[in-house]
């Protein structure tokens, strides 16, 4: 065993060569680059192989830890193990995404997948079972678990009874009965309940790309991830310019998105087209009943239906007080964010983004650095 590594003056007590697992996980990101598995779109495959990075691995531990580098050591971090993850029904891509953070650890991992959701994280385990090889493939076959079940099965408070970390993603109402599970007593809980994002954007900045991003961006979950924008404020704009970004999206939505969604989620966008209508927005339904995009004033109730995308004109001051209280991010495209950032500072926003990154993964999640809380310190007396 190499010395532990040291990241701003702490110093990691891991069970495996932080090098040589670096090197396993850069050997496995050449194969998954091959050909996309069973079960991810493209653009999750693409966002995972990016994901398990050497660069971005590091960087999760300098993001919450601090620099690499040699230094006085003041404290040892030992990895907490085990680690029990509860997943959403609505983000299967997120699964993957945790485990890779938490197998940093090197410890037990046991996940519990959204029992309505497409179980990715078993897939990419599957994956790295064949695929991975050295102390990543022994971690993957032997201390990692990936199970699908309700939440009234007995395996729930098996999770809890033996996790040093619990970490719950869901409903508020989920969360709650997750933590009431009897835990060890200095057992870690880390929540990430119910959230929701908007993209704040300038009419100016609003260029070719930007409007493609803005459609991958709420095509990929709709209205049903925490970091989806439920509505895009145009800031100091107008209802004509909202309307005018609309019609963008609209023309160029096939171009972009070319797969036809579900013909369910088609036959409810025709239904939510009528129902937004009867309630006073401006609807547009995109080629192929792919989406609707709505214009109305800023303080207008909420569309409806989980492909609906609200765009509405409002100036900063007025859209901080519309925020909502369960605010998570706010992706822009704006020409200056550096006004934008600092006063969104001042707010209970948890992320302040470009609109290319509102639903990129991170070890700092939703305020809390969650990361970090994966390993327990231990004071060094020199």
């Amino acid at each position: 065993m190499s010395e532990m590594p040291v990241f701003g003056g702490s110093a990691l007590a891991l069970a495996y060569d932080l090098e040589a697992r670096l090197s396993e996980w850069e050997a496995v990101r050449v194969k998954m680059a091959r050909a996309v598995a069973d079960g991810f779109t493209r653009d999750e495959w693409a966002y995972l192989v990016q994901f398990v990075s050497r660069a971005n691995l590091l960087a999760a531990f300098e993001q919450s830890i601090g620099p690499r580098g040699p230094g006085p050591i003041a404290t040892t971090l030992r990895p907490r193990s085990p680690i029990a993850v509860w997943l959403p029904n609505n983000v299967s891509a997120l699964g993957p995404l945790v485990l890779v953070l938490a197998s940093m650890t090197g410890g037990v991992i046991r996940v519990k997948s959204g029992s309505q959701s497409a179980n990715l994280c078993r897939v990419f385990v599957d994956y790295l079972r064949a695929n991975a090889s050295g102390g990543l493939h022994d971690q993957m076959q032997h201390r990692v678990s990936v199970e699908q079940f309700d939440r009234h099965d007995p395996r729930n408070a098996a999770m809890a009874a033996a996790a040093e970390v619990r970490i719950a993603f869901g409903s508020d109402d989920a969360i709650q009965a997750i933590h009431a599970l009897p835990h060890p007593p200095d057992s870690v809980g880390i929540s990430f309940g119910d959230h929701q994002s908007e993209a704040w954007l300038e009419a100016g900045a609003l260029d070719d790309n930007a409007i493609a991003t803005m459609i991958k961006v709420f095509a990929i979950y709709g209205r049903a991830g925490c970091t989806s924008p439920r509505r895009a404020v145009l800031l100091d704009g107008t209802l004509a310019q909202c309307r005018t970004v609309a019609a963008r999206l609209i023309a160029a939505w096939p171009s972009i998105v070319r797969q036809d969604v579900p013909m369910h989620y088609a036959s409810l966008n025709v239904m939510h087209q009528q129902l937004n209508a009867s309630h006073g927005w401006e609807v547009a339904m995109a080629p192929r009943s792919a989406a609707l995009v709505g214009v109305a004033a800023a303080e207008h109730p909420a569309m409806s239906g989980l492909l609906s995308l609200a765009i509405v004109p409002a100036t900063i001051e007025r859209a901080m007080a519309l925020l909502p209280a369960n605010i998570q991010t706010i992706g822009y495209c704006v020409a200056d964010p550096r006004a934008l950032v600092a006063r969104l500072a001042q707010t209970a926003v948890k992320r302040v983004v470009p609109i290319a990154q509102m639903h990129h993964f991170g070890p700092v999640w939703d305020g809390v650095n969650f990361f970090r809380q994966m390993f327990a310190p231990v004071d060094v007396s020199r």
